[in-house]
């Protein structure tokens, strides 16, 4: 890597561009690409274009030409970037953070580790076992947090399928001394059916593929993923980042490995590891109506029975009382008296797929609060030691716009609305707000306000998602389809909004089914179908009670709502929307009282 980069590269900062237009941007982009230059900045903001392959980029020699160094003294990197936000940290006290944004399959993931192995590089040059120890968790948590929140898509081989902002914690020194990991939306649909070309989760291929015998024998799980329903639709997939079929094998050990290192105990990897085969063989118990004198309630049996003694022994729940909860449901009638429910096979399997669902939800949530847990500061008094600064690294999903777009697309898309406003704000208002104040002579420059987008989808009452509740709430039979007709007649003169019943003569929306907003990053069309299951997210209690009652600590402490007796389960929980929407207020709170660098 050359110190200085000539005219033959172009130019290394757009800001140097003599005239600012689109056709000389990507001519720049494109110029510095194919000379090996993936990063240019746009004054402090730093762009990437990701080459999918390894470059010589990265590593110890690298890491010590941009340590220390101003922002442009080194041709445009990654690096200099975390540098600068480190250093601003140091110098001023101050909280700072790196906002890793773009589309899906851009490359954020990747950054997101570089940017950890930075810190971890420049920092603590004394080898304190505690600040090592911090940092070993840092690192070695991606691992983890990859193999249960990352997945193989169409777009991408390791899309991270949840979004995450981690704080790291500095004490004066500037060495690292804890952090804190937030979770956002983990596409946990995923579970139970993926697009063709794309996979599961990659834990459940890492568990199949990588697992000896004996421990397979255990899990009464075979190696084949084309067993199973929830892994069928990716079995002949691999991860595909080595392009190697043993890279899920090699990644299962790195990942038991990781989990050792970080502090979790083999009692806990061991019950990780029986409840994604619990999962897997939850995923293949079918159901099927019997005479209704039969032995089983409700008309309903399992058609093989083996998979319940299965999901019962990996749960260490009771049998029977597994395909009880399985078949039918408890409710509680007007004068609070208990009556089970039988269930129909449609009822029966949309419980079974809703369980699988939490149950691997809780079990990520579970994962993210347990290095949470490891990494929290130890000890420290804020007396004694002095305030801890912080830089934050968000890495949230990129817009993503799919042949077919579902809940998740739409609120990933939300997520990247929330964020161009705040990078509205915090860059281009703040900059010529700036400029005013200072009297510096300046053209104004135009620049799309996407508030009104933002408005669209969480006003409330009438906004998208507060719609969206009321759909949920409403009591009695109320479809997918209704919900659009509500939008339709709330929305129908909004200038980014559109349906097929506004626009009739569009034909690349369906009736009845489709709408389409009209994003800052491009035209989205989503499909309704799923949206008020996906919201409502509702598991039975009988499930969280089951699951509660396991003797298994691990599980049992993912399931502390199960304790409630059904009588007291009076109050609606938030739906799935709501709790996002909720997050990424507060999220871009937090930004936007730290100093940014994008």
């Amino acid at each position: 890597m050359e110190d200085e980069d000539g005219p033959e590269y172009g130019k290394p900062d757009f800001v140097l561009l003599d005239q600012l237009t689109m056709e000389d941007f990507m001519k720049n982009l494109q110029l510095r690409f194919e000379k090996g230059r993936i990063y240019t900045y746009i004054g402090e903001v730093l762009v990437s274009v990701n080459p999918y392959q390894e470059l010589p980029l990265y590593g110890p020699e690298a890491i010590a030409k941009y340590q220390g160094r101003e922002l442009y003294e080194r041709p445009p990197h990654l690096y200099a970037v975390v540098n600068a936000a480190y250093k601003a940290m140091k110098r001023r006290s101050r909280d700072t953070c790196v906002v890793i944004s773009g589309e899906s399959g851009a490359g954020k993931t990747e950054a997101s580790k570089h940017i950890m192995q930075y810190i971890a590089a420049v920092t603590n040059p004394s080898q304190r076992a505690e600040v090592e120890r911090v940092k070993d968790v840092l690192l070695k948590s991606t691992c983890v947090l990859e193999a249960f929140g990352n997945a193989r898509t169409n777009r991408n081989h390791n899309s991270s399928r949840f979004g995450k902002y981690m704080d790291i914690n500095f004490d004066f020194k500037g060495d690292p001394v804890g952090g804190h990991i937030h979770s956002y939306l983990l596409e946990k649909s995923r579970v139970l059916k993926q697009h063709v070309g794309e996979r599961n989760f990659h834990a459940f291929y890492q568990l199949l593929r990588g697992s000896d015998d004996q421990a397979l024998q255990g899990l009464h799980l075979e190696r084949n993923p084309a067993v199973y329903n929830f892994t069928r639709q990716g079995a002949g997939l691999n991860m595909g980042v080595h392009n190697a079929l043993d890279s899920d094998e090699k990644n299962h050990q790195a990942v038991t490995e990781a989990m050792r290192v970080i502090g979790f105990s083999p009692e806990e990897v061991e019950s990780i590891h029986r409840i994604l085969a619990a999962i897997l063989h939850l995923g293949n118990i079918e159901f099927v109506e019997t005479e209704e004198d039969g032995p089983q309630k409700g008309g309903l049996a399992v058609a093989e029975e083996a998979l319940v003694g299965y999901v019962a022994e990996l749960t260490a729940t009771p049998r029977d009382l597994v395909l009880r909860t399985l078949l039918a449901r408890t409710v509680a009638s007007g004068g609070r008296e208990l009556i089970e429910k039988g269930h129909t096979v449609a009822e029966a399997s949309y419980a079974r797929d809703a369980c699988a669902k939490a149950v691997y939800q809780r079990l990520f949530e579970w994962v993210v609060d347990r290095i949470n847990g490891i990494m929290e500061p130890r000890g420290r008094d804020p007396r004694r030691d002095g305030k801890d600064t912080v830089i934050g690294v968000l890495d949230i999903y990129g817009f993503e716009v799919f042949p077919v777009n579902s809940f998740e697309q739409f609120c990933i898309n939300y997520c990247n609305e929330k964020l161009q406003q705040l990078f509205i704000q915090l860059i281009l208002k703040q900059e010529q707000e700036e400029y005013e104040r200072e009297g510096i002579a300046w053209q104004s420059v135009e620049y799309f306000n996407n508030a009104t987008i933002v408005e669209l989808v969480e006003r409330p009452h009438r906004g998208i998602l507060a719609v969206l509740d009321e759909a949920c709430s409403t009591a009695g039979p109320i479809t997918d389809r209704i919900f659009l007709q509500t939008l339709d007649t709330h929305h129908r003169h909004h200038p980014h909004y559109s349906s097929r019943q506004l626009c009739p003569t569009d034909k690349t929306m369906e009736f009845g089914r489709d709408f389409r907003i009209k994003h800052y990053a491009g035209d989205v069309t989503y499909s309704v179908e799923g949206f008020i299951d996906k919201n409502r997210d509702s598991l039975f209690q009988d499930f969280k009670r089951l699951l509660y009652n396991s003797t298994d600590p691990t599980l049992r402490a993912m399931w502390p709502d199960g304790q409630q007796d059904i009588t007291e389960v009076t109050k609606r929980p938030l739906t799935a929307g709501t709790l996002f929407k909720n997050s990424m207020v507060a999220l871009v709170e937090n930004l936007a009282s730290k100093r940014p660098l994008a």
